[in-house]
């Protein structure tokens, strides 16, 4: 089996012939316009050089005792030029022929005239004499009685002074149509190359070395430019919150992971009490999979807007983390109505509360307090202090940022608190670290109702 390479298409080419051929169109039907125009005008000066030379074409008429002689102006304009011409009544029949028609045997030229009378000048026929003829019509009255009268000049001298002058005439359309063309390629290349280096910076975007097309392209290609970077935002962004999403993943898996671990290894605990908590752990795992997948779909403005109870999941978490903070001893208290709700959605309150209360957790020496209210401004306050060495005030903006970590010493990625910073941003909420009464840190997060 052949398999043929199809020609690639190219937009040059299309553009190269389509306006070639309108202008060669163009061009040839103007050469004939002009060709013709030119013929009509070289007739209607023969046509006014006869009407100037009726005196001598009755001069010639009276030699024949066509008109009689009633006047000295005839003899004046007596020359020896003699005329091919026949003379015609008003139904064409031919009444009189010149000695030099009839010379020619030219004794049929009114009816053979009187088939293309209708058309318009310039007249041409071929006589009997086999001979091309350009005829000139002129209406006189003589001696009271109408005649029509042809004369015939022949179109050999005319025919190679009209073909001398179409010759130039395409010969001029060939030079525009050479110039058209070198214009044309100038024109294209001249357009074209916004588009090449369209080209280029897409190429670079491909490559890693830029992030956007850059501005300066004509007016006709900004919304596609425009259109571009819009789409490669989109898809950067897109892209940033799988990476944030799968980092947010792994960060709050650790800590389930370290609760199940710490299950495992409590030997208190019955076969069957370790089992129910390991699964809900699992649970909870399971819960936050599905969460973080739905986010990096949807984005964070994306998720259904619920209302979620607060004390039970505070609860819950202190529990697991009691567990992994054994060897520590860790005061915890908590100060939330029973009836308090948070107006977000489960899977954020447990990723704000689960990243707080784990690093106060690490890093207190022995007191954890967590409290919740509806402030005086009718706001959701969330409020997470230990009495641990607290934030410097140089680091309390910068932790806020992923990949930033006040406490160095201790495992992390540095991506908590900047998840509980974007969590809150998405509710139009403030985040802010102050001193607590505890001599350590204070996250306060505030969520307007």
């Amino acid at each position: 089996m052949r398999f043929q390479l199809k020609p690639k298409r190219r937009l040059l080419t299309r553009m190269y012939l389509t306006s070639l051929s309108i202008i060669t169109l163009v061009g040839f039907g103007l050469a004939w316009m002009v060709n013709i125009l030119h013929a009509q005008n070289s007739y209607n000066e023969e046509t006014a050089q006869l009407i100037a030379e009726i005196p001598q074409v009755a001069a010639e008429l009276r030699e024949h005792d066509l008109i009689p002689d009633t006047s000295a102006w005839l003899e004046e304009n007596r020359k020896t030029q003699r005329y091919v011409m026949a003379s015609c009544d008003d139904r064409f029949k031919q009444v009189w022929t010149s000695s030099m028609a009839v010379d020619r045997g030219l004794f049929d030229t009114c009816e053979r005239f009187a088939e293309i009378k209708g058309e318009s000048p310039p007249y041409y026929l071929t006589l009997s004499d086999n001979r091309g003829y350009y005829i000139y019509m002129l209406s006189v009255d003589i001696a009271k009685v109408h005649y029509n009268l042809l004369v015939m000049k022949d179109a050999e001298k005319l025919e190679q002074e009209y073909s001398k002058f179409s010759r130039r005439t395409y010969f001029r359309l060939a030079l525009v149509l050479v110039l058209a063309l070198v214009l044309l390629v100038s024109a294209a290349y001249w357009g074209m190359r916004p588009l090449v280096r369209m080209q280029e910076e897409l190429k670079s975007i491909a490559d890693g070395r830029a992030k956007s097309l850059s501005g300066g392209y004509p007016v006709e290609l900004e919304g596609v430019t425009q259109a571009l970077n819009q789409l490669l935002q989109q898809s950067a962004a897109q892209q940033e919150r799988y990476q944030n999403a799968m980092n947010d993943l792994a960060h709050s898996l650790k800590t389930r992971l370290a609760a199940v671990h710490a299950i495992l290894d409590d030997k208190a605990l019955a076969q069957q009490e370790a089992g129910e908590k390991v699964m809900e752990q699992v649970s909870q795992m399971d819960h936050l999979v599905k969460y973080q997948l739905k986010r990096a779909m949807l984005g964070r403005k994306g998720l259904k807007q619920e209302q979620t109870s607060l004390l039970p999941l505070v609860t819950q978490l202190s529990q697991m983390l009691f567990k992994i903070y054994r060897d520590k001893d860790v005061q915890f208290s908590s100060r939330i109505p029973p009836m308090l709700l948070f107006p977000g959605d489960k899977g954020d309150i447990m990723e704000l509360c689960g990243n707080l209360m784990e690093n106060a957790f690490r890093l207190c020496i022995s007191v954890v307090r967590v409290s919740a209210e509806i402030n005086s401004r009718g706001e959701f306050e969330l409020r997470v202090e230990d009495d641990g060495p607290g934030v410097a005030d140089s680091l309390k903006q910068k932790i806020l940022e992923r990949g930033v970590r006040a406490d160095t010493q201790s495992p992390g990625q540095g991506i908590g608190l900047a998840v509980c910073h974007e969590i809150v941003s998405s509710y139009n909420g403030t985040l802010t670290i102050e001193e607590s009464v505890l001599e350590g840190a204070l996250f306060r997060i505030r969520i307007p109702l």
